[in-house]
C-alpha cells in the first residue's frame, strides 16, 4: 500500500510572497486583542479572584435575572451568576467569608436554597479559594509565562543568531496575546487550566518554529547564493509535511474533545485548538518573515576566522 501524502513531494508554495499582508493581519489582531484585554477584561475563575463557586445544571433554561433575585432569599449576597457552556448550566460565584464556619454555612444555604427552588437541578461541589491564595496564583502564573518566553528566546539567540531569538520571541508573544484576546472576547472562564494551556501553546509554537529555523540554518549553509526570500520559502516547504501532519493530528483530537469532552476542560481544549492554528500560522508567516526584515544573511554562519577572501571562497563552494 502506498503511503498517504498530505503534502506532495517538491511542493513549492511562495509563502513569503504574502508576508506583508500576513503581518498586517497579525498586527491588527494583536492590537485588537490588547484592546479587548483592557476593555473587556477576563472572566477570571475562582482560582484567581477567590471566593466560592458552584456549578448548577437545570433541566430547563433558567432566567439569570430571576435566579439573581432568588439569591437574596437564599441568604446569599453579591452573587455573580453566568451561564457555563449552555443556557441550562450556570456558575454561581460568591465572596468567601473569612471565617471557615461562616463559609461552610454560606455554602450550605446556597445549596439548600437552590435545591428547594429547583428540585431537579444537579448541584456540583462548592469550590473555595481564599483571596490571598488566588492573588499568589495569578502572579505566579503571569511570572511563569513571562520567564518561559524569555528563557526560550535567550536559548534560541545563543543556539542560532540574535535574529532568530527576536523572531521566536515575537512569535510567542503573538500566539499568547491572540489567545488571551480570544478569552477576552468570548468571556470563557479564565483559570489555572488556561495558564497550563498557554504554557503548552508556547511549547508547541516553539517546537514548530525551531523545526523551521533549523532547516533555514541548514539551507543557509547549502545555498549561499540563493536569495533570502527564496531560501526561507524553500525551508518552509521542506518542513511543510511535518507541520501539516502534526497540526492536523492534534487538531482532530482536540476537535473531538471540544465537542464530546466534559465541560470542565472546554476552555482548555478551546485554547489549545486555537493555539495550534495560531502557532502554525506564526511559524510560517511571522517568525520566518521577521528574519527577512532583520536582514539575516548566509554570512552569519560562515566560520569566524575565514576572512573576506575565505568567505568568498566558501560562497563559491571552494571550501568544504
Amino acid at each position: 500500500m502506498r503511503p498517504l501524502k498530505l503534502v506532495p513531494d517538491h511542493t513549492n508554495i511562495a509563502f513569503l510572497k504574502h508576508r506583508v499582508v500576513a503581518m498586517i493581519l497579525s498586527l491588527l489582531l494583536l492590537g485588537g486583542s490588547i484592546v479587548l484585554c483592557f476593555v473587556n477584561g477576563f472572566n477570571l475563575g475562582i482560582d484567581f479572584i477567590g471566593g466560592q463557586m458552584v456549578r448548577v445544571t437545570f433541566q430547563q433554561p433558567v432566567e439569570l435575572d430571576t435566579l439573581r433575585s432568588q439569591m437574596q432569599g437564599f441568604g446569599v449576597e453579591d452573587a455573580t451568576i453566568q451561564t457555563f457552556g449552555s443556557d441550562r448550566e450556570v456558575s454561581i460565584r460568591t465572596p468567601l467569608p473569612e471565617d471557615s464556619e461562616a463559609a461552610d454555612a454560606a455554602a450550605t444555604r446556597l445549596r439548600d436554597g437552590i435545591q428547594q427552588a429547583y428540585p431537579t437541578a444537579q448541584i456540583g461541589a462548592v469550590e473555595s479559594v481564599s483571596g490571598k491564595v488566588s492573588g499568589e496564583l495569578f502572579e505566579t502564573g503571569a511570572l511563569a509565562l513571562g520567564l518561559a518566553m524569555l528563557a526560550i528566546s535567550l536559548y534560541i539567540w545563543f543556539r542560532f543568531e540574535w535574529q532568530f531569538g527576536v523572531g521566536a520571541l515575537f512569535a510567542l508573544f503573538h500566539d499568547v496575546v491572540l489567545t488571551l484576546g480570544f478569552f477576552a472576547l468570548t468571556q470563557l472562564e479564565f483559570d489555572l487550566n488556561i495558564v497550563a494551556a498557554l504554557l503548552t501553546i508556547i511549547g508547541y509554537s516553539l517546537n514548530d518554529t525551531i523545526v523551521v529555523y533549523d532547516r533555514i540554518r541548514e539551507n543557509m549553509r547549502k545555498h549561499r547564493r540563493m536569495a533570502m526570500a527564496d531560501l526561507l520559502d524553500l525551508s518552509i516547504n521542506e518542513t511543510l509535511a511535518r507541520t501539516v501532519v502534526t497540526s492536523l493530528s492534534l487538531g482532530i483530537t482536540l476537535g473531538v474533545l471540544l465537542i464530546l469532552g466534559p465541560d470542565v476542560i472546554f476552555g482548555f481544549t478551546a485554547a489549545m485548538l486555537l493555539g495550534i492554528v495560531i502557532g502554525t500560522f506564526s511559524s510560517v508567516y511571522v517568525s520566518a518573515a521577521i528574519l527577512l526584515w532583520l536582514k539575516l544573511k548566509p554570512d552569519s554562519f560562515l566560520p569566524k576566522d575565514v576572512g573576506p577572501q575565505g568567505a568568498e571562497r566558501v560562497r563559491s563552494k571552494e571550501l568544504p
